[in-house]
């Protein structure tokens, strides 16, 4: 997938993970660069495709670097026209609070199904 914007990809058959990302659009990136984008509709690797199912990926323009979970977030909150935002993004990147927020990232994911708008359908599946 090529772009001239950074693409945050998410679950878009999942209604807690949609909601959060249009709730991140508006929030965080104001409408801005980055272009938001359910996995179903990327043309994605497989794995990309397989990790896409399990957190959000943010990709760079020129696709050779994609940050996942957590680390998408801190990219998203580093980079964000709202200046409120660069502290909370700096502190997800330092190794304690990054741990902490990983932690509560990969809960959140594997409960999105009993989160409210979750739905059945939202819940990760084991191979």
């Amino acid at each position: 997938m090529s772009a001239v914007s950074p693409v945050l990809v998410y679950d878009g058959d999942c209604a807690f993970c949609t909601v959060a990302a249009q709730a991140g659009q508006r929030h965080i990136t104001g409408g801005g660069p980055v272009v938001w984008r359910p996995w179903q509709f990327c043309e994605l690797s497989t794995p990309l495709e397989e990790r896409a199912q399990r957190e959000i990926l943010l990709l760079h323009p020129d696709g050779r670097r994609v940050w996942g979970g957590v680390d998408a977030v801190a990219v998203l909150l580093l980079n964000s026209p709202h200046r409120y935002w660069w502290p909370l993004g700096s502190l997800l990147r330092r190794p304690v609070a990054r741990g902490f927020g990983g932690a509560v990232y990969r809960w959140t994911a594997r409960n999105r199904y009993r989160l409210p708008g979750g739905t059945p359908a939202c819940q990760l599946h084991s191979d």
